[in-house]
């Protein structure tokens, strides 16, 4: 009993081995918790109050409010599509941070409501996603890098202000009377578009002029003030996943088409942000990547210390009867016959390359025991025994082998 206990204490893995087997995972999981919040960190930093008039970062717009509120002009900051377009009017430039975050239903709503208010509508970047709807007759082509441009235009608001940090997204319309300024590649970056009731739509490919550290640059804060300020009252409409109206279906008249059930499924997956989507499949991903990992050794094999020593005797005894237990006499005779060839080969002075081969060992004993009386053909390399008492036959006559060459 003794025995059976100490065995069983010794298989148990030991708290160091423990440690050696999990440290790489928790390393590994430990980065990855470090690196995830230097990113979040890093990424709040730069986008923490972007393009929000109340901030003061180095993406909020809180200058260009303040030079606006020296101007007379009231800005007023919205985040649901309802307080936007109840504010539209004649008087009234309506700014939109995120065009191409709206939904297919609030981009129809809020294209009704300002496009025969007789205001401005300022779009920021607004991109194939919402481009279609909230300034037809316009396409996207690739986006550009914003750097210092020439307006190279008539447009008034652009001459005034001359050059300025525009790039981004650009535009291509054939609407006519449109302005078409700070050229890409001969692509604009700022279009302006009249509306048919009255007023008109501006589209910047980029929101750089409205950041507070690019707002001194070159003709950034000129060019802002005029597009912003144009009327009395700026309504800045930063769009919200908070927003009732996001869950609107895309026609707007809230009819029931299908199941009550299928309507909320609908629903609850356009309230879920697109970051939490990305998040659930990189962790998908690095899932796989772990299960890969633990269970594929990747480098050399590792010898490690067994758990209880087995003398070699009870080894050979063991197989031995794993041999007779399936009749496996061909594995057994082989093995015996190779081992015997492997013993014989240094001494008749035979390579190890050549130890298996009979055109080479078989001239070798022959010559050491010239006059024996062993077939030594069927003896190191025949066919396997037909019986057991064959077998051992065969093991006796390889062991009298041996001593004749090792005493002759």
């Amino acid at each position: 009993m003794t025995g059976l206990t100490s065995s069983a204490t010794s298989m148990s893995p030991s708290t160091r081995q423990v440690w050696n087997r999990v440290r790489g995972l928790l390393l590994v999981l430990l980065l990855l918790v470090v690196a995830g919040i230097a990113m979040a960190a890093l990424r709040s930093g730069d986008h923490h109050g972007r393009l929000d008039p109340r901030s003061v970062d180095r993406n909020g717009s809180r200058a260009v409010a303040e030079l606006l509120k020296n101007r007379g002009v009231t800005t007023r900051v919205v985040t649901t599509l309802e307080d936007a377009t109840s504010a539209a009017g004649a008087e009234t430039t309506v700014l939109v941070t995120e065009p191409d975050m709206l939904t297919a239903a609030q981009q129809q709503t809020f294209r009704s409501a300002t496009a025969s208010a007789g205001g401005r509508t300022v779009l920021m970047a607004a991109g194939p996603a919402s481009i279609g709807t909230l300034a037809p007759g316009v396409d996207v082509d690739f986006r550009t890098a914003v750097s210092e441009r020439s307006p190279r235009c008539d447009l008034p608001a652009a001459r005034r202000a001359g050059s300025a940090d525009l790039g981004g997204e650009r535009y291509v319309t054939e609407a006519p009377g449109a302005d078409r300024c700070y050229p890409s590649g001969g692509l604009p970056s700022l279009v302006r578009l009249d509306a048919p009731d009255g007023g008109d739509t501006v589209l910047l490919g980029a929101p750089d002029i409205l950041y507070n550290d690019r707002l001194d640059k070159h003709g950034n804060a000129s060019l802002a003030l005029q597009l912003l300020g144009s009327h009395p009252e700026l309504v800045w409409y930063i769009p919200s996943l908070d927003d009732p109206s996001a869950a609107l279906p895309a026609d707007g008249d809230g009819d029931d088409q299908g199941s009550g059930e299928s309507d909320g499924e609908d629903a609850f997956l356009d309230l879920i942000p697109g970051g939490w989507l990305w998040g659930s499949l990189q962790l998908l991903v690095a899932a796989v990547l772990a299960a890969v990992w633990r269970a594929r050794r990747l480098g050399p094999l590792v010898t490690e210390q067994l758990p209880v020593a087995i003398r070699a005797s009870e080894t050979t005894e063991g197989r031995a009867r794993l041999y007779r237990k399936v009749n496996a006499r061909d594995r057994a005779a082989a093995s015996l016959r190779s081992a015997t060839r492997t013993r014989l080969a240094p001494l008749l002075g035979v390579s190890a390359a050549d130890t298996h081969s009979p055109e080479v060992l078989l001239p070798a004993v022959s010559a050491h025991l010239p006059d024996g009386e062993h077939d030594l053909r069927e003896l190191l390399f025949g066919a396997p025994p037909a019986d057991d008492t064959a077998l051992v036959r065969l093991a006796d006559q390889l062991d009298a082998l041996e001593r004749e060459v090792r005493t002759s």
